[in-house]
């Protein structure tokens, strides 16, 4: 493409570099992977500077994620669950991921089974404001869960 006219030409490689010289621009590659590669003759400065700025316009409109942390013991009480509870409750409203996770000190790992099944339980009361992205996982001394809120 020569300049900003819209008619597409295949020139070879010298004929190309001679007329971007002859305006004083610059010959830049847009599609390497294209066959035939796809060149254009601009300013390479202000090409950069378009790149950059519409970067910037879908970094901006990339949404952000969100992660709210709810640790459990694996002994967790039915109050403080339900307390938990409500704080998930209203950070899954609010579009945010919940990552809940059973903590296990010393030697309360032997209740890995009881973990499981709080986080199940946490789970399925949040059935219907969110779905359930990872289910119940050991790493380390934590098993982990992922819960995302339901689109809208």
């Amino acid at each position: 493409m020569v300049g900003d006219n819209v008619e597409q030409d295949i020139y070879p490689v010298e004929q190309a570099l001679r007329m971007a010289k002859e305006q004083e621009l610059d010959l830049v590659e847009i599609a390497g992977q294209a066959d035939p590669p796809v060149c254009k003759i601009i300013d390479y400065k202000k090409f950069l500077y378009d790149q950059k700025k519409k970067q910037k316009e879908l970094k901006q409109k990339a949404s952000k994620v969100v992660i709210k942390e709810i640790r459990f013991g694996p002994n967790t009480d039915d109050h403080d669950f339900e307390f938990k509870l409500n704080h998930a409750k209203k950070f899954l409203k609010e579009g945010a991921k919940v990552k809940a996770f059973v903590f296990f000190k010393g030697r309360s790992i032997l209740f890995k089974d009881k973990g499981e099944i709080l986080l199940l339980k946490f789970a399925t009361e949040l059935e219907d404001l969110g779905s359930v992205e990872q289910l119940p996982k050991m790493e380390g001394k934590r098993m982990i869960m992922f819960i995302a809120p339901k689109k809208k």
